[in-house]
């Protein structure tokens, strides 16, 4: 510990009552940057079991160096830490007030190393994760309940994220990772296909084609009454009608924000709706029926997505591995129900 004196004199100045003289500024100094946590843990150790031989033995060091850690520590705080005789050792009074800063010290200490830890084993951390409606909904929350029960320290946050905004937001680092069908991407998003899912027609119990058995045909739906569930479920039908041969083609007849509207309207027999098959979840809810659509059968990818240039956290990166894997087997089992479903 040292002591220093800014200006070699006095401070001299004046007031309204004359001249006045003020003593020099002291500022204690302490070189912190000799303090290691390892001769805090020595100094701890010899304080628990009053022995430098005992507490080597815990540490794993020799006695003598941890003598020589309790030294240098002593000589950078700038007083004893223990009072010695060839018998014992025993804390000094200065050592016993400082005793419990430096366990708590130590004590932080390990907690930050556990800490990271936890990150660079993918253990901890706060992902964010852009999806829309119903994956957002209806798959993801399933999902993450899984991924928290392996791991409890990382936070998923989801976030409602439109169709068509997925891969600006992932782009832009509003989200670490998204969920949803295919879309462009640039060269600062990467996308990945978790699995595919085939366009259906979902329509109300009492609608006219729920009650036909089978698959149902393009020229099935061309006197139809058709809704959108946005302008990303618009163009897709605009793709499937010009796959479709000319006379056999749809058109929608209303366009709405959200697939729940269009789900209720549909609910209602006042019009059916085209969405992939992965849309059960939230579907049955409404009590629609689905009903396959071929010649031709139209699928859609459902993709995540990722940074292409900026390294994720290593949560984020656990999670994206955890979906890779989980997303295709969830889809696989909704099929496998909707099969005895039929």
């Amino acid at each position: 510990m040292g002591r220093k004196c800014l200006g070699r004199r006095p401070i001299r100045t004046t007031n309204r009552f004359g001249p006045v003289i003020k003593p020099c500024l002291i500022i204690r100094t302490m070189a912190f940057t000799r303090l290691t946590l390892r001769q805090i843990e020595a100094f701890i150790a010899v304080a628990e079991v009053s022995s430098f031989t005992a507490a080597a033995a815990r540490v794993g060091l020799t006695a003598q160096a941890v003598s020589q850690l309790v030294a240098e520590l002593e000589g950078v705080l700038g007083f004893r830490l223990f009072d010695r005789t060839t018998r014992k050792v025993e804390l000094s009074s200065a050592g016993r007030d400082f005793l419990a800063s430096a366990e708590t010290l130590l004590r932080h200490a390990r907690a930050a190393e556990s800490a990271a830890d936890d990150v660079r084993h993918r253990a901890s951390g706060v992902v964010r994760i852009g999806a829309p409606l119903v994956l957002a909904s209806a798959v993801l929350p399933v999902a993450i309940r899984d991924y928290a029960a392996e791991r409890p320290k990382v936070v998923v946050r989801i976030r409602d994220v439109a169709v068509d905004n997925l891969v600006d937001a992932v782009a832009a680092g509003d989200v670490d990772l998204a969920i949803g069908p295919d879309r462009v991407t640039g060269p600062q998003v990467l996308a990945q296909a978790l699995f595919e899912s085939a366009w259906v027609l979902w329509c109300a119990r009492d609608h006219a084609l729920a009650r036909r058995r089978g698959a149902i045909r393009w020229s099935d739906l061309r006197e139809v009454p058709l809704v959108a569930a946005g302008r990303d479920h618009e163009r897709s039908v605009a793709q499937m009608r010009l796959s479709a041969p000319e006379g056999l083609r749809v058109t929608p007849v209303d366009v709405v924000d959200n697939i729940t509207t269009a789900f209720g309207i549909a609910a209602q027999g006042a019009a059916a709706t085209l969405a992939p098959a992965y849309v059960a979840v939230l579907a049955k809810l409404f009590g629609l029926q689905m009903r396959r659509v071929i010649s031709p059968e139209t699928v859609r990818t459902v993709c995540l997505y990722r940074p292409s240039g900026r390294a994720l956290s290593p949560a984020a990166e656990g999670l994206a591995e955890f979906l890779t894997g989980r997303m295709p087997t969830w889809h696989a089992a909704q099929q496998r129900r909707r099969s005895r479903a039929q």
